[in-house]
């Protein structure tokens, strides 16, 4: 009786395994046809000023699109934890402000204007470079002041350039005024293009910002004006700072927008609707994202002397862009675990082969520090450190 009792055991048992294995072989080897194309997601609403129309509330992306969005956003958030470990070992020297916890308002912003618009913004840069087209590679070996860097390895950390992107500035609230000349010349030359000029809270209050708001005003100028307000300027909250917090008011005669900087498809939204005003000759507007810096101020700053370490984890745990984006696309059938996971994988490969070139790749001579002055201008001499000491200075 217990030998028959065993055997119908095992026998029950045996079918009962088979789905299950099947189940797991189906879900390992799903394809694209098992995906939705595109999900409608409700954003948080802009707050505005000034303005009898506000961006959408709901917003469609694409499989496509999300895919995109998550491995740039991963790209960001991995090269700036890789500067971070490159300055503390003292391979990156020098001022370095990272963008980590940020990365939705590069990201939005870039996938709402074209690549023959213009943008210029302050230090915390190396999101911007990256989106503005310059490679992992080319913005490391510029923070370790390497020939392969994309400034030659003489500008680093604060000043990066490409193709319609202006840098990377190291004097606050500088870059809101060239961020105007530049408008001003896409509205000379008749282009339809338009200049993006950020700038962050602490920067905010400087007089040059609304002297800037005054021109851009008077001559209708193509340009959006964006504060990343991540609610410290330094070590020192805005509500210190600031005796009104409405960043996106302070334009006073210009409209405003409040966008949740942390969303990427509220900062996409927000800044297309930014974008068709500009184009449409009613001149400047301004933007204020909301977003949250997860390093200090600086890598001299530990960050946490200001804010305590449970307001970080908070923000990490409830706002991160990244894990909003992801559990949007795996909850939407937009993407699979699997296959966040293999973005995550190259993304770490890549960061890995940028950080060897950075740390292998060669310092630039000496005898080319007086290069790249002017553009288009013929071989001149520069002074050195004394008068007996010549450069020369080749385009």
């Amino acid at each position: 009786m217990q030998k028959m009792l065993s055997l119908l055991s095992r026998v029950l048992k045996g079918p009962a395994q088979k789905p299950v294995t099947a189940v797991r072989v189906m879900v390992a080897s799903r394809n694209y046809a098992d995906f939705a194309s595109e999900a409608t997601f409700e954003i948080k609403k802009c707050d505005v000023y000034r303005l009898e129309e506000a961006p959408p509330t709901q917003s469609v992306l694409t499989r496509e699109q999300g895919l995109q969005y998550y491995r740039t956003m991963q790209t960001i958030r991995r090269m700036e934890l890789k500067s971070d470990q490159l300055y503390k070992q003292k391979i990156i020297r020098g001022f370095c402000h990272l963008y980590d916890g940020q990365e939705a308002c590069c990201v939005g912003l870039e996938s709402a204007i074209n690549p023959t618009d213009h943008l210029i913004t302050a230090y915390r840069a190396h999101g911007y470079t990256y989106t503005r087209g310059v490679s992992v590679k080319e913005i490391l070996a510029e923070l370790t002041g390497r020939k392969g860097g994309c400034a030659k390895g003489k500008g680093g950390s604060m000043h990066m350039y490409a193709k319609n992107f202006y840098g990377g500035n190291g004097i606050v609230g500088a870059q809101v005024p060239l961020g105007a000349g530049i408008a001003l010349a896409c509205k000379y030359f008749g282009k339809n293009e338009i200049c993006v000029a950020l700038y962050g809270d602490g920067a905010a209050n400087q007089g040059q910002i609304f002297e800037t708001y005054n021109m851009a005003a008077l001559w209708k100028l193509p340009c959006i004006f964006i504060c990343e307000n991540n609610r410290y300027g330094m070590g020192t909250s805005v509500e210190r700072a600031a005796a009104s917090t409405d960043y996106y008011k302070r334009g006073e005669f210009i409209p405003g927008l409040r966008v949740d900087g942390m969303d990427v498809l509220c900062v996409r939204e927000a800044a297309k609707f930014a974008a068709d005003y500009c184009r449409s000759g009613k001149g400047p507007i301004l933007m204020e994202l909301q977003t949250y810096r997860y390093h200090g101020h600086s890598m001299s700053d530990p960050g946490v002397s200001y804010r305590t370490r449970e307001e970080i984890q908070e923000v990490r745990s409830k706002s991160d862009p990244i894990t909003l984006l992801k559990d949007r696309m795996l909850n939407n059938n937009l993407a699979s675990v699997e296959e966040l996971k293999e973005i995550d994988v190259d993304v770490r490969k890549e960061i890995e082969e940028a950080a060897l070139f950075a740390t292998t790749d060669p310092e630039p001579p000496l005898e080319e520090l007086g290069n790249h002055i002017y553009h288009n201008e013929p071989p001149f001499d520069v002074r050195g450190a004394n008068l007996w000491i010549k450069y020369k200075s080749v385009c």
